[in-house]
């Protein structure tokens, strides 16, 4: 059972330390099983992060790097060109599903996966034997029925309609009908073996909760909020349906023989979410942007209320549930993942020395910019990939990423550095180049003054 929340912040949830955020079964899953602290989503944008969990690979290595179907690239106002990605997973993969299916197990995927077009690359062509609303959407059109709405497509300014995804009647809430679909797809395999994807489109914009819940946090101080109401809303109705699938699985004596993952696809909305103590939000190689809650329960495995400190990253699922089923991995297919299992276990450790990321593209959310990252240890170093600037930062000194130790620590940013370009190197990673359309206000000002002089 993996449950995949979008644009869910480290900080929005009780178990990670929020007040404000009402989330009391997500809260009792993580006391039954293990909370990573240092869990990362393998890209700051959704569609990456969602092609890692589903492969095992690192995006830079499938070449899926951006999300879909493009991002804020501008020719004039941008020094660099984008590293190109391909717009759809490839079908070529083998993916988490895909391998389930081949071993038994019933499939059943529910919500966003914006991993393609619906022709070819839905679902249902990667895996899944039961697909609902999963579409190239990133988001829904409104998340009351008819779930319709407009979306203006950055490149273009071309206004794109979102039909209706999923059957209902008016006043429905699609966190909601999403549970109950997943849910009658429990009740109806409840005797074979299955694996259900619950890929929420909360709590993704736009901001929509249920007024009835809004009301409760209305009332609180906005000193004292950690976001809107609509989002304190969305995120109870997500621990809603947290609690409701569990509950299905109690009533059908499934819970003490179910794997269960709860994560989201990268870190929270700057609009929507304060992600303090980390710096930054979705979108950026802040802390903010990547790490992300994780939380496994492997019954008779994971010690009820454990955490651990054990860096993790979204390509770790695939050889972790693997390995929990008792299925055999598939390390030329997920090979860049590893699994938990020594760490969900025991206190036992992962036998790597880094998680990478790279993202050689251009968004429009706060303190972003295009960058290849690593994680080694406690060190964290950020190259910046227009203008080559390094950052270093110690996360166990310095986890809000304040102090920039690439000047003190110049052997370490080298040691980092290294390791980082031979990653790149090995897994194919597509640069940035210099654009050649790109003009600053030093450009037109000299060619100004040059067309004065001329005259």
């Amino acid at each position: 059972m993996l449950f995949l929340i979008d644009d869910l912040g480290w900080t929005d949830l009780g178990c990670y330390g929020s007040d404000y955020y009402q989330t009391p079964h997500i809260d009792s899953l993580a006391a039954k099983g293990m909370r990573f602290t240092d869990a990362y989503s393998a890209c700051s944008v959704c569609s990456p992060t969602r092609a890692a969990i589903m492969t095992g690979k690192y995006p830079a290595r499938l070449l899926l790097t951006q999300w879909l179907p493009s991002g804020r690239w501008n020719p004039t106002n941008n020094r660099m060109r984008e590293g190109r990605y391909i717009s759809d997973l490839p079908l070529e993969e083998v993916t988490i599903a895909e391998a389930l299916r081949k071993a038994g197990y019933r499939t059943g995927f529910f919500g966003k996966w914006h991993l393609g077009s619906d022709s070819y690359y839905s679902p249902e062509h990667n895996g899944f034997d039961v697909n609902v609303a999963g579409s190239d959407y990133g988001a829904p059109g409104s998340y009351f029925y008819p779930y319709e709405g407009t979306w203006k497509i950055p490149t273009t300014d071309q206004v794109y309609f979102k039909r209706n995804m999923l059957s209902g009647k008016p006043g429905d809430y699609l966190t909601d009908r999403l549970t109950e679909e997943a849910e009658r797809f429990i009740r109806d395999n409840a005797e074979s073996p299955f694996f259900v994807m619950l890929s929420h489109y909360a709590v993704h914009t736009p901001l929509q909760g249920k007024p009835e819940k809004m009301q409760r946090y209305k009332s609180i101080a906005k000193r004292k909020r950690q976001g809107p109401p609509s989002y304190a809303a969305m995120i109870e109705s997500v621990d809603d349906s947290i609690g409701s699938v569990m509950q299905v699985l109690q009533d059908l004596d499934l819970e003490d023989n179910t794997l269960v993952i709860f994560t989201s696809d990268n870190g929270g909305f700057a609009k929507a979410t304060n992600n303090a103590p980390l710096r930054a939000n979705k979108g950026s190689s802040y802390e903010g942007g990547i790490r992300v809650p994780l939380i496994v329960y492997w019954p008779g495995k994971t010690g009820p209320g454990s955490t651990t400190k054990e860096p993790a990253t979204s390509a770790d699922l695939y050889p972790t549930i693997l390995e929990a089923l008792g299925l055999p991995a598939r390390p030329y297919q997920h090979i860049d993942g590893v699994s938990l299992a020594p760490v969900l276990s025991s206190d036992g450790k992962l036998q790597r020395e880094a998680i990478y990321w790279h993202y050689p593209h251009y968004n429009q959310h706060p303190q972003s910019f295009p960058s290849s990252v690593i994680r080694a240890g406690d060190w964290k170093l950020i190259e910046n990939l227009e203008t080559g600037q390094r950052q270093l930062f110690n996360l166990a000194e310095d986890l809000g990423e304040q102090t920039d130790l690439s000047q003190s620590q110049p052997a370490k940013a080298a040691e980092l550095a290294e390791k980082l370009e031979a990653w790149r190197q090995e897994v194919g990673a597509d640069p940035m180049r210099p654009n050649p359309q790109f003009r600053d206000d030093t450009t037109d000002r000299q060619a100004a003054a040059a067309s004065t002089h001329l005259d």
